[in-house]
C-alpha cells in the first residue's frame, strides 16, 4: 500500500511540526517569522493529506 505508507510519513511530519510550533510557543524569544512558516508547512500538509484521503475513499 503505497498511498497508504505516503499517508503514515505525511502525519509523521504533520505531528513533527505540531511539536515544533509548541515548542517555538514555549521560547520566550518566539520567532514569529519562524512560527508563520511552520504553521504554514503544516497547513500544506493538512490538506496534502485530505485530498490523498479523499482520493483514496473515491477509489475504494
Amino acid at each position: 500500500m503505497p498511498l497508504q505508507n505516503h499517508l503514515s510519513e505525511l502525519e509523521r511530519k504533520h505531528r513533527a511540526l505540531e511539536r515544533e510550533i509548541q515548542d517555538t510557543l514555549n521560547r520566550p524569544s518566539a520567532d514569529d517569522m519562524r512560527l508563520a512558516e511552520l504553521k504554514r508547512r503544516k497547513l500544506q500538509l493538512k490538506d496534502e493529506i485530505a485530498r490523498l484521503r479523499s482520493s483514496e475513499s473515491a477509489v475504494h
